[in-house]
């Protein structure tokens, strides 16, 4: 198998491989700078709960993404600035981000990130890729249950219609 054998993490990786490893952690990089103006917004604590376990999600992936990266000379994308905290009284009522919007956006977030770290294992040929966006995956999907559990409880989810009736089959 010549380069492809061995220990993987001394194979090469793929333009797949880096472009995913890449935006994964640019897309955290975006995340916890929004995530972190989220957690300025919100007010009930149960969100703030998920907001700060997404975002010590989202600094594991840019700390493992970016040192997968630098092994392979392949330069990450920049940090963004820190964001201060901010009182939630001294954000005007209309330029508030309200709880209900704040779930539905991470429920979102948490969605595709899923997607994107099932298309990650799918192309992945080193198995330690692989694996990390394997484990990825499963803290997104636990996460994701817990945001959908929060949004049912508080009343802040918006289904899709729901066929409660279905039509009689003749």
């Amino acid at each position: 198998m010549g380069i492809l054998s061995g220990n993987p993490k001394n194979e090469p990786m793929h333009y797949g491989e880096i472009y995913s490893v890449w935006q994964c952690s640019m897309v955290a990089k975006g995340a916890v700078s929004c995530y972190q103006a989220f957690m300025n917004h919100a007010g009930d604590k149960d969100l703030k709960k998920i907001l700060d376990d997404l975002l010590d999600q989202a600094k594991l992936e840019i700390k493992e993404c970016d040192a997968l990266l630098t092994e392979n000379g392949i330069a990450p994308a920049p940090t963004l600035p820190e964001r201060p905290p901010v009182k939630l009284e001294d954000i005007p009522a209309g330029a508030r981000f309200t709880d209900p919007g704040i779930a539905a956006k991470v429920a979102a977030d948490t969605a595709l990130g899923l997607v994107a770290a099932s298309q990650t294992m799918g192309q992945s040929i080193r198995e330690d890729i692989g694996a990390l966006f394997a484990k990825y995956h499963a803290t997104k999907t636990a996460l994701g249950v817990r945001i959908l559990q929060l949004t049912k409880e508080k009343g802040w989810l918006i289904p899709p219609p729901l066929q409660v009736k279905r039509p009689d089959a003749e």
